[in-house]
């Protein structure tokens, strides 16, 4: 409207001059405001004369150049864009916001800063220190950002100085005009829509405005629309597909408005409305969830061809603290809620609800906004570019089968049966099918023992299957003790979490990471459940049940140690055998069994005495025979066991320690690395590697075992147990103390 320079004017007359309101609108309209444009005749109804005056003023006002000026200034403050728009730059800076998780990151920040202010003040040289600082600093920041949690991710789309929708828009835009209104008496300021261009091309932006302070996001309801913004944001659709305009909307709500009033006004049908609408747009639509992206809300102006999700955005059907408040009956377990929501940008784009993930600067969005709307931009031309290739009926099928795809299926047409069968997760049994009781199992071993019992009398491996089919049976029965156990003592999620980071850290060749810090944590998680273990209340059963497992293996696999015992034993039976199958043995013991049937049931002193001196001299010749096998009785009285357990004992602590040593344990740690990337069927190369490194360990621990106070320790003691036994005319045998050393320098 040009502005009018003329003073007010005045009018006095009677009632036959006086001017209508109409007049008075009409003549403004027409530039000459106050000039009557006709006059009406005397008043049929005899009305009275009266004096008035009527006086109209118009307001000066300035020339307004919208939406962009005719020829700009580039040098004004805010940019060109600052002309388009009453969004402008905040005057001032918002202040730095820290989440629960970056707290170790400003610690870094406050040293930097001390070590700067430090160097300003005294003139040094920290340079090196603050490099030093910043590295550290960057390396924690990228160490942070590439591992965060669900709910460390909903923190960060929810952070106050997260960049809005105008922000981004004026970012990638060349020119922005915002358009109001949805026609039906209400503006609504949580959605913004508008036309702009990018690279000359011109579009449809539409999003949710979230405010950058507290004034703004009361104006702006926290991004929650109402039934009016909705009814703005279907208008501007329709607006869109009638030009032609392809459509980019920005998602950042976490919910439509529930006030009572929105529900009066159709918050429900407004939301059903656009749904239905975007199926059938003719133009182009991509959406990008800037933020949050809540339930309805979202969704609203989300039927799009193309899905994409900054990295740090969610989009959810309910927030964690909701879900969590009704599975868990709190809204502290809202991180686990996040979780087995699956609402993260990878997620769901494993999921195909997503189309593209858009990366963001470390720290977040509002850490670098221009580069971040800059990959928006990106995305949003390589998106437009690929679906303005398609006709209208392959957009529209396109957009279509997006969301028909997800989780749906189609009436009539057979399933093919191994996807039937995948279409539901296979539950694992927590348990076995059938658990035997403690006391059944017992019974069993007994048996299986004497089976091995008869079987190793008569020569024959039969008993080999029996002994292989308990063992497996205990090693199930032993998972499921163990996992009863720690759900038990609460360490359940604590192993999970233990073994998907260790399934993280493996990379291409199948090979730990960082082996260092995970065995580090491993170590302390498995000190912590053995510390507690004894408190499980089925403790007991799994010890039974452990020890049975490892008698049994030993049978079926027995060592060097146990294959010498029982070849000692199997000779030793022989002799004795054929020392009794003796004839004058035979006759000394067919007489002394005479005499005794002959006797009394109580014996005669005379015939105990008989008795005592043929088991002396059986017991000397057998001696005999036990030393022509190059072996020697020794008495086995408490005092002799005692000492040899305890030098048993310290030989144990020494090899202990220095297994446990770092030299020691790296090489252990990478022997068994190596064992257990060779599998089953290792080559020649991985075998001759691994018995490599079995030998340097070896030769390692033998060497520490040899150790000349050792030695020392070991001849001391043999000398007391031959002082110990000359009483008994026995003489002891030096390799029978030597066994313990001998089986300990093969501990590994």
């Amino acid at each position: 409207m040009a502005s009018v320079t003329q003073p007010p004017a005045s009018f006095t007359g009677n009632l036959a001059s006086k001017p209508t309101a109409s007049d008075i609108l009409r003549s403004s309209s027409n530039g000459a405001c106050g000039v009557p444009l006709r006059s009406l005749g005397r008043s049929q109804l005899g009305a009275k004369r009266r004096d008035f005056t009527i006086s109209a003023k118009v307001r000066k006002v300035k020339k307004h150049e919208y939406p962009w000026p005719e020829d700009p200034d580039l040098d004004v403050k805010g940019g060109v864009l600052s002309h388009l728009s009453p969004f402008k730059p905040l005057r001032e800076k918002p202040k730095p916001v820290t989440l629960d998780f970056e707290k170790p990151l400003m610690d870094l920040q406050k040293k930097i800063i001390d070590v700067q202010k430090m160097a300003n003040e005294t003139g040094l040289d920290f340079s090196d220190q603050i490099i030093s600082l910043e590295n550290k600093y960057q390396q924690a920041l990228k160490d942070l950002y590439t591992h965060l949690t669900p709910i460390q991710r909903v923190n960060i789309a929810r952070h106050p100085n997260r960049p809005t929708f105008l922000d981004h828009v004026f970012n990638i835009t060349e020119k922005f005009v915002e358009l109001h209104g949805d026609r039906a008496g209400y503006d609504d300021p949580a959605v913004v829509t508008g036309l702009g261009t990018i690279n000359g091309r011109s579009y449809m932006f539409m999003g949710q405005q979230k405010g950058r302070n507290t004034k703004e996001n009361i104006q702006r309801n926290f991004g929650m629309p109402t039934p009016h913004g909705y009814r703005k944001a279907l208008r501007m659709m329709h607006y869109a597909d009638h030009h032609g305009f392809p459509i980019v909307t920005f998602i950042d709500t976490p919910g439509a408005y529930a006030d009572l009033k929105s529900e009066e006004l159709g918050q429900g049908e407004a939301i059903a409305q656009n749904l239905r609408t975007m199926f059938g747009l003719k133009v182009p639509i991509v959406s990008i969830v800037m933020g949050e992206g809540g339930s309805g809300g979202a969704l609203a102006i989300g039927c799009a061809n193309k899905l994409l999700m900054l990295e740090n955005a969610v989009f959810y059907v309910a927030s964690p603290e909701a879900c969590a408040a009704i599975l868990w009956k709190t809204a502290k377990a809202s991180p686990k809620a996040a979780e087995k929501l699956k609402i993260t940008a990878t997620e769901l784009t494993k999921l195909q609800i997503c189309d593209g993930v858009i990366p963001e600067p470390l720290g977040g969005a509002h850490a670098d906004s221009y580069w971040t709307s800059q990959q928006i931009k990106t995305a949003i031309i390589e998106s437009m570019d690929e679906l303005t290739k398609m006709d209208t009926e392959t957009l529209l099928k396109h957009r279509a089968q997006k969301f028909r795809k997800l989780g749906g299926f189609q009436e009539g047409i057979p399933i093919d049966p191994k996807r039937k069968v995948n279409m539901k997760k296979k539950e694992e049994p927590i348990m076995p099918i059938s658990m035997t009781s403690e006391v059944e199992l017992r019974d069993e071993v007994e048996k299986l023992k004497q089976q091995i019992l008869e079987a190793s009398k008569s020569s024959s491996g039969s008993a080999d299957t029996g002994l292989k089919g308990m063992i497996e049976k205990l090693k199930i029965e032993l998972d499921y003790e163990y996992d009863k156990a720690a759900k038990s003592l609460g360490m359940e999620e604590k192993i999970l979490m233990v073994r998907e980071e260790i399934a993280k850290a493996r990379n291409v060749n199948d090979q730990l990471a960082h082996p260092a810090a995970l065995q580090e944590k491993i170590e302390h998680l498995m000190e912590e459940f053995q510390r507690n273990l004894p408190t499980a209340p089925n403790y007991s059963s799994l010890r039974y049940k452990l020890d049975t497992l490892k008698e049994l293996s030993n049978s079926l696999n027995p060592s060097k140690k146990s294959a010498t015992k029982d070849e000692l034993k199997i000779e030793i039976n022989k002799r004795f055998n054929e020392f009794v199958d003796r004839p004058e043995i035979k006759q000394k013991i067919e007489t002394l069994k005479s005499e005794i049937a002959k006797s009394d049931v109580d014996a005669s002193p005379e015939l105990q005495r008989k008795i005592a001196q043929l088991s002396a001299e059986l017991d000397a010749e057998f001696k005999d025979v036990l030393n022509s096998l190059g072996l020697q009785v020794v008495s086995s009285d408490r005092a002799t066991k005692a000492k040899v357990d305890a030098f048993h004992e310290e030989v144990t602590m020494i090899i202990d320690d220095f297994v446990n040593s770092s030299d020691l344990k790296e090489k252990i740690e990478v022997l068994k690395a190596e064992v257990a990337k060779a599998g089953d069927t290792p080559d020649e190369e991985s075998k001759s590697k691994i018995e490599a490194l079995a030998a340097e360990v070896k030769q390692v621990i033998k060497e520490a075992v040899s150790s000349k106070e050792l030695k020392e320790k070991h001849e001391k003691l043999v000398a007391e147990i031959l002082e110990d036994n000359e009483d008994d005319d026995s003489e002891v045998d030096e390799s029978q103390v030597n066994v313990d050393l001998e089986v300990n320098r093969s501990f590994v």
